[in-house]
């Protein structure tokens, strides 16, 4: 068994597509309204609509209470990090651990994400 699809519950869509292919560069495999498939690599990203609720603040709030962070390997996290600060996206500190460096970030609806060097 291997993955092969994670999925992304959201309010807008488009949003998060130009988040997910605009800013980080996943290319659109499929697109249509409610639906997008991204390439992740060995893996598809999928944003799915879910039915709107109240408004979120601008900027959303991080989801704390989250289980799943997405991860996206690089090979320089600090230029990343830099060229995603850049682009407006919410960047915490470059954390180093073991050979390894990682740093989270906050998409358009909240939900953490991490790029690393894993």
């Amino acid at each position: 068994m291997r993955m092969a699809q994670a999925l992304i519950f959201v309010d807008d869509v488009p949003r998060m597509q130009a988040f997910y292919h605009g800013t980080l560069g996943l290319p659109v495999i499929t697109a249509e309204p409610g639906w997008v498939r991204l390439d992740a690599g060995e893996v598809v990203l999928a944003l799915h609509a879910i039915p709107p609720g109240p408004a979120l603040p601008e900027p959303a709030p991080e989801r704390i209470d989250a289980s799943i962070k997405l991860c996206f390997h690089v090979e320089d996290v600090d230029r990343v990090r830099g060229t995603l600060i850049a682009a407006g996206v919410r960047m915490r500190e470059v954390q180093r651990y073991d050979g390894m460096t990682f740093c989270d970030g906050i998409d358009p609806e909240g939900n953490v994400f991490q790029i690393t060097t894993r």
